[in-house]
């Protein structure tokens, strides 16, 4: 098994068993089929496991086609004759090869079942060769609805991408599109006209010269990466890099850019070394340093892709020159190089298994714009980032999604999650003992795929303090606790209303400018105070009404 444990597979299982009987969902929606297949660890998926793929293709931007093949190289868990390979239409595959004897291939919708005609013995390491053609999926809107974007740049040259989150890899490439099962290592080899750049993952190896005014650029990513990871840039780019010493030793920095951009990346870049910085003691080393770190202009907003990550933000501080939280905070950095880096650590280091739990990914990523604040600016600035982001919350449907159905939750993933950690953080009331969190998450579950409530035991653990019903509320609901409280005759009488059965989180308030800790139930509690007036710990996600 590679680094992505059998074991977490299981666990994954298990706790899916539990949550689909506790479920806290307060909406429905058909799945199909395709759902099925695209959503769930399937038959033909869990008998194998991947350890290497090569990925092998020529791009023709004026045609928009793409053709190749996949070399997916896997080893035996339990025999079977059926593999899954899934790969989206229009794309074709046109032929797979095993020991140089072609099989059957059936078709359903997006899932290929792959007929294997030689015994597959367990623990044997065996590949096969899935070779496919087409014309992918062009981006509607890149990268939400991704797929390929095919751009020109201002001189008129070829300017493409690749993104693919939750529509699936399989949108522009041939595997095993599922997050449980990351491959242990990958390279990727894609041929372009010679006027032009392909950048991918990892680090280049060597560029290889055709006779036919084409160029191969061959790239090799030595840590485990999930699917949705992988990518694809291509353009008229220049480089520039720099070393950093980091917690690891030193760390190969790249950017590639469009030719007319160089000045502006190296004065905006510089962003990038501050992230690393921050990052680094928050949530412990970089997971890649093998494979270096990259930063690649993309004609899009910009993703996360491990050790690849893709730029679009028109070389502006903010979000396209916004403030998300609406405080002035938001303009101190580059909200791309900083928030898509930080999924290095939470989505590429640690990566949901199933997309239901995709707010491990954004939540804490969301939360690290204000922890890059903090470290810069001071803890005064992270709390009013994070505070003005609540403004963006929509609390319309629960942020852990659907399993098993590749149906990701809330958008309010980044923002109502970040506020729960905040939340968090403030319960804790350590913050060194928080960082540790953090940096711990990044060594326990390194390199691993996990689901949700394997981070929030870890989190309850780590703290000594019972979270469970803080992760329900916030995670599983769309309701934001109440604290209700009246004063009378210096009696003050508090509550907590619209949470879930048995909701335990104290709460801060201050009397008379003095902090004081409540633990509220769902029942009413009374307390002396010598004040008429409260106010509640704004670092509190929750709604406070006086009633009479």
């Amino acid at each position: 098994m590679s680094k992505k444990s059998i074991f977490s597979i299981l666990f994954f299982l298990i706790s899916f068993s539990l949550l689909a009987q506790t479920s806290l969902f307060e909406h429905t929606k058909t799945f199909t089929k395709q759902d099925s297949l695209r959503g769930s660890i399937t038959p033909e998926r869990i008998w194998w496991n991947l350890t290497y793929y090569h990925l092998d293709i020529t791009v023709n931007p004026d045609k928009k086609f793409i053709h190749g093949k996949n070399t997916v190289q896997y080893k035996v868990l339990k025999s079977h004759s059926v593999l899954q390979i899934d790969l989206q239409s229009p794309l074709k595959i046109t032929k797979v090869i095993q020991n140089g004897k072609k099989l059957k291939v059936v078709t359903d919708g997006n899932a290929h079942f792959i007929h294997l005609k030689d015994i597959q013995q367990i623990g044997n390491i065996n590949s096969l060769d899935v070779y496919y053609e087409g014309h992918p999926k062009v981006a509607k809107n890149a990268p939400w609805d991704g797929g390929f974007s095919w751009k020109k740049d201002k001189n008129g040259n070829h300017f493409a991408a690749t993104s693919c989150q939750g529509l699936g890899a399989s949108v522009w490439w041939p595997n095993k599109d599922h997050m449980y099962d990351e491959v242990d290592s990958m390279a990727i080899s894609v041929r372009v006209p010679k006027n032009l750049m392909n950048v991918s993952n990892g680090k280049l190896r060597k560029i290889e010269q055709h006779k036919d005014n084409t160029s191969t650029y061959h790239w090799f990513v030595n840590n485990p990466i999930n699917n949705y990871g992988v990518n694809v840039n291509i353009g008229d780019y220049v480089h520039f890099s720099e070393k950093y010493n980091g917690e690891d030793g030193m760390l190969d920095m790249d950017y590639y850019v469009l030719r007319d951009n160089l000045e502006k990346a190296k004065k905006q870049f510089k962003d990038a070394p501050k992230m690393m910085k921050a990052f680094e003691h928050w949530f412990g080393k970089y997971p890649f340093y093998e494979d270096g770190f990259k930063l690649v202009e993309a004609p899009y907003l910009g993703m996360e892709h491990q050790s690849s990550v893709t730029y679009g933000n028109k070389y502006m501080n903010g979000y396209l020159g916004r403030d998300l939280s609406g405080t002035g905070w938001g303009l101190k950095f580059d909200f791309i190089i900083i928030h898509e880096s930080g999924h290095e650590w939470f989505a590429n280091n640690i990566t949901n298994i199933d997309i239901a739990d995709m707010w491990i990914h954004e939540s804490f990523t969301a939360y690290s714009e204000n922890l890059f604040l903090d470290y810069y600016y001071g803890k005064k600035a992270s709390k009013e980032y994070v505070i003005g982001t609540r403004r963006s919350v929509q609390n319309d449907i629960p942020i852990i999604g659907q399993y098993n159905v590749n149906s990701e939750g809330s958008g309010d993933m980044y923002y109502k999650g970040a506020n729960m950690l905040h939340n968090i953080r403030t319960l804790i009331n350590d913050d060194e003992k928080w960082r540790q969190i953090l940096r711990g998450l990044n060594t326990v579950f390194y390199h691993k795929t996990v689901n949700t409530k394997q981070v929030e035991n870890y989190i309850s653990q780590q703290s000594g303090i019972d979270l469970s019903t803080i992760f329900d509320q916030y995670l599983r609901t769309v309701k934001i606790p109440v604290f209700e409280y009246k004063i009378e005759n210096n009696k003050l009488s508090y509550r907590w209303n619209s949470v879930v059965a048995d909701f335990n989180m104290p709460l801060n308030i201050f009397v008379n400018d003095k902090k004081q800790q409540l633990n509220p139930t769902e029942k009413w509690l009374t307390i002396s105070i010598n004040s008429n007036e409260i106010i509640v710990d704004d670092n509190f996600y929750v709604k406070s009404k006086k009633v009479k």
